[in-house]
């Protein structure tokens, strides 16, 4: 992946060479993010993409099941955005709780579950969980890990709010992949899109997110991936690289083939969605990550 305001990890993902400091970023996010539509967040949503955003969860929360061995318990949603995933966590019987650093999300998706959010800064607020011995069964890292300044140490923080037999659910974007860079060196694409700095400031492939999981105490139990909304990209007529309007299409196209898939059996999707994983492909990568020493 070149270009040179990136550089390489040791531990294969690529990461932002002139990181900004953290007050910068605070600021950012507490004032930018979701106010100025920065983000891809917006005030509503159709009823078919909340049962989209839904399903997705549905379906990586039977996996962190079956990996656990039991369902239901406490939830931590770390950097929560807007609360979909802890509105289906709240509906299925889970005690929640979110961090974030801005309300603004939250505000305007699921206010009812205002009482459960802390706002600030993240690893700040972590740490008060961690002095006051709190522990969740279920840890979810939803596109926070490539947001922040040092990945590694948000990994390590969380293991110490990792209850016995606890997992870490971490969802990042599939960056650099051989489709991605193929529709580069092809000329289908002009620019590496996937490449958004200061939103982004590390990216990560399946390989270098194992090989972060390992390093910071983590073991991979699975990894799935999501729908392909690049593989688009390939036919011109639905290139929304070049051209952004086409990119709603693609994004409708999306949710109505994993509308049709989550009517087919949970556990058969999840092994459409590790192969596709398995072999690089996806525009997400979601790992169930557990350890043996918490």
């Amino acid at each position: 992946m070149m270009d040179d305001r990136l550089v390489r990890h040791p531990l294969g993902f690529w990461r932002v060479k002139d990181l900004p400091d953290l007050q910068t970023l605070r600021a950012y996010y507490e004032s930018r993010y979701y106010q100025t539509a920065q983000s891809n967040y917006r005030p509503t949503y159709p009823a078919e993409e909340v049962a989209w955003f839904h399903a997705k969860t549905e379906r990586i929360a039977t996996s962190i099941a079956e990996v656990r061995g039991v369902s239901g318990g406490t939830v931590l949603d770390v950097g929560c955005g807007e609360g979909f995933a802890m509105d289906w966590f709240d509906r299925n019987g889970y005690a929640v709780r979110g961090v974030d650093f801005s309300r603004a999300g939250m505000e305007g998706a699921h206010p009812h579950l205002l009482d459960r959010l802390e706002t600030g800064e993240v690893q700040e607020l972590l740490d008060a969980h961690i002095a006051a011995g709190r522990t969740y069964d279920v840890i979810w890292l939803t596109n926070v890990l490539e947001h922040v300044i040092d990945p590694l140490a948000l990994l390590t923080r969380l293991r110490q709010l990792q209850a016995s037999a606890g997992v870490l659910v971490v969802t990042v974007p599939n960056d650099g992949s051989a489709w991605q860079e193929f529709l580069v060196a092809s000329g289908r694409i002009s620019e590496r899109f996937w490449i958004a700095i200061p939103d982004h400031l590390s990216y990560f492939d399946a390989d270098s997110l194992r090989a972060v999981a390992a390093a910071t105490g983590w073991q991979c139990a699975r990894m799935t991936a999501d729908f392909p909304i690049d593989w688009f990209l390939g036919n011109a007529e639905s290139d929304y690289v070049s051209h952004k309007a086409k990119g709603r299409g693609a994004h409708q196209a999306r949710i109505a083939i994993d509308t049709v898939l989550a009517g087919q059996p949970v556990q058969a999707v999840n092994r459409f969605y590790a192969a596709m994983a398995d072999v690089g492909m996806g525009r997400q990568l979601t790992a169930i990550l557990t350890s043996e020493t918490p």
